[in-house]
This record gives C-alpha cells, structure tokens and sequence, in this order.
C-alpha cells in the first residue's frame, strides 16, 4: 500500500510543470508577434516621411484677427443736457390799490387768458363814494368859476363906467367948471374899480384851479374804481394764484397772478464750462420731459455770457413747442446736437492713440499696415477719419500694440449685429 501511495504521488507532480511551460510559451509567442506590428509600423512610418518629406515641415496658420470696413456715413456730435422747464418770460400780476378787499376770484391757476382780462374783483363801495364826492365837487368848483366870471364882467363894466367918469371930469377940471375935489373923487373910483376886477379875476382863477383839482381828484377816483378790477396785463397762462376772497390787498405786497406770457415754456439746463463752448444759439435739440413717452423736437434760444464761479456751469435755455400736458418746474432731458458731418467711419476702438498721433492698423492681402490718420468728429462710439484711410479699407476692429506693421493675420469680418 505504501509503495503504491509513491508510486502515485510523483505522477501527480509531474502534470503540473507540463501546464505551466504552456502558458509560458504562450505568453512569448504574443510578445513577439507585438513587436513585429511594432516593427513594421515604424518602418512603415520611416517610408511615409520618406515619400512625403514636406508633411513634417507645415508652416502654422497666420492668427485669426477681427476686421471691419471703413464706410461713408454721417457722424453726429451730442451733449445731453439736464433740467428743469421754466416760463420763458413770466408776468407778476399785484394789486394797484391798498386796503381794499378782494370779493370775486374769477381764473384759477392754469387756466389761459388774454390781455385785459378780468381775472378778479375788489370791493368798489368806498370807490364809488369817493366818485360822488368828487362830482359834486367838480360841480360846485363849476359853479363858483360861473359865479367868479359874472363878478369879474361886473367889474369890468364897473371900470369902464368909472374911467368914463374920469375922463369927463378930467375935461371939465381943465376948463375950470369941476372942482380938484371933484376930479380926486373919480380917480379914486377908477383904481377902486381896478382893484375889484384884479380881485374878481383872482376868484375866476381860484374857482377854476378848484375846478381842475376836483377834476383830478375825480379821475383818481375813477382809476382807482377801475383797479378793483385786477386785469391779465399779457396773453398766457396763469402759472400761479395768490388770493382769495375776503383778503385785504396791498400794492406793496407780493404779486397775486404769476402769468406765463404767451404760455411759452422753455428748458433751462445748467451745463459744464467744458461743454457750453461746443453750443450755438439754434442747435436742434430732443427734449424729453418726464413722463412724456416721445421726445419734443426744440432749438437752443439762449446761452448764458457766464459761468459760475463756484458750480463751473452755465446756464442754457431750449425753446421747446407749446403742449397743454408741460409742466414749469418738471425734469428734461435734452440732447443737443452740436455738430454733422460727412466722411468715412470708423469705429474708435479701431482708433489706436499714440505719442506721435492717432493711427489705423489697416489689413490688405493679409498683412497689417499700421497707418496715421487725422481725426474728426467723434461720437457715439464712434471715429470721423478726415484724411489716410479711403472707404471699403479693412482695419483691425479693436486696434493695439499686439500687432506690429507687416505682421501676417487672417482677416475674420466682424459678426453683424
């Protein structure tokens, strides 16, 4: 039994080294057949750049650079303006009698009147006797001149009588038939009749100055009854009431109407030093008023001769249409067009400012020329070249120092917006 348990034993472990040399020879097979793909990859490599030498020696493609052409157009130069509307020109309305009361408040605060208008009524009582006490007046200083003009033709014929008198007398005294007492009497009577015409004539001239004085005094009255009724001295709108009724009116007191003449409301906009030397009276102007949703077309109408010396602003005023819906004091906006013109376009990150001035980086045939031009307007984003550039030119849209003249690029346009 043991000898058969030997004999058995070495047969089992002599099946395991057959296995193993299998795998072995397995393995070797694969790795020479992998370098023998190897082999022959290479060495068909080695004859692909032996037939085709220039594949391995490709020159890289120039850099893709955005460009835009240079167009003919129209620049327009802006500066946008802020303020706040005001009347052009607005009338104060006050009172031109005192201590009396005001009865009847005819317009209210925007409402549109003309001139001579009622706009409202003070207490005429006391007027209107003053005027019945003056008439009378004017009558009896009318009466006293009619009473004075009969004294003095009395008095007139009083003298004449008595210088007839005289004269008789003054015969007679020379041919000795009347007595120097006799001729005495009647030159007396002359100079008294004299001094009574002289007085008479002075009582004509004092019932006539109290006649005129009466007179006077009467017109005042009827001026003074006619400012009680307190009148619209212009065409326009009323922008602001300042009375009711029952107050006593002062003429030394503030105005009662503030009228808009001729309702004309206009922008005033205060505007920097560096700015208002670039307006002129009649640039067009787009006004846009709060709340408003479309623009109103208007012009400049004045420019201020100074500048503040503390703000460094000037003011501006811009005429703008009349619309019932403007308001005075309401905010605006305006944008004044200052200047246009004609001539190629660019946009100004095309512009590339230098030491030596502004310059263009052009591409033709895919080699960039860097370029000096002359600037003109500019605005918007946007560069008026006045001379060294042509349209339909193609030129770096964002110009800079990274590319340098002569410099190879690939030309992409710029996407359309």
């Amino acid at each position: 039994m043991k000898a058969d348990a030997t004999a058995i034993l070495p047969a089992k472990s002599a099946r395991r080294p057959r296995g193993a040399a299998t795998a072995v020879a397995l393995f070797a097979a694969g790795f020479i057949a992998s370098a023998a793909t190897m082999t022959a990859q290479a060495g068909a490599a080695e004859g692909t750049a032996a037939d085709h030498p220039s594949a391995a020696s490709v020159e890289p493609k120039p850099p893709s650079i955005t460009v835009v052409p240079a167009v003919a157009g129209t620049l327009v130069e802006h500066v946008v303006v802020t303020g706040s509307l005001r009347a052009r020109e607005e009338v104060q309305v006050t009172a031109e009698v005192d201590g009396l009361a005001v009865t009847e408040v005819l317009v209210e605060a925007g409402d549109r009147v003309r001139t001579g208008q009622v706009l409202a009524r003070l207490s005429q009582d006391t007027t209107k006797a003053s005027i019945a006490q003056t008439t009378a007046q004017v009558a009896r200083a009318a009466a006293a001149i009619a009473q004075a003009e009969s004294q003095v033709t009395e008095a007139k014929a009083t003298l004449d009588q008595a210088k007839r008198v005289f004269d008789r007398t003054s015969q007679l005294a020379k041919s000795g038939v009347a007595s120097k007492e006799a001729f005495d009497q009647r030159k007396s009577d002359v100079d008294v009749a004299a001094a009574r015409l002289g007085a008479a004539e002075e009582a004509l001239g004092a019932a006539r100055a109290d006649k005129a004085l009466a007179e006077a005094q009467l017109l005042d009255a009827r001026i003074r009854l006619a400012r009680t009724e307190i009148k619209a001295t212009a065409d326009g709108t009323v922008s602001r009431r300042d009375i009711t009724v029952g107050r006593v009116v002062s003429a030394s007191a503030g105005p009662l109407f503030l009228i808009m003449e001729n309702s004309d409301i206009e922008l005033a906009a205060d505007v920097a030093e560096t700015v208002i030397t670039k307006l002129k009276v009649g640039d067009r102007a787009s006004v846009l008023v709060a709340g408003f949703e479309k623009p109103l077309e208007g012009h400049v109408r004045l420019i201020s001769p100074e500048v503040n010396d503390r703000s460094r602003l000037g003011q501006v005023r811009i005429d703008i249409p009349d619309d019932p819906a403007l308001k005075v004091g309401a905010f605006a906006r305006a944008d004044i067009e200052t200047d246009r013109r004609d001539g190629v376009i660019v946009p100004l990150s095309a512009v590339l400012y230098t030491p030596s001035g502004p310059k263009v980086q052009v591409v033709k045939d895919g080699v960039v020329e860097t370029r000096p031009v002359d600037i003109g307007l500019v605005s918007d984003g946007k560069a008026e070249i006045d001379s060294g550039l042509q349209p339909g030119e193609q030129l770096v849209s964002i110009s800079g120092t990274f590319l340098r003249n002569g410099d190879h690029v690939t030309p992409m346009p710029a996407p359309s917006n």
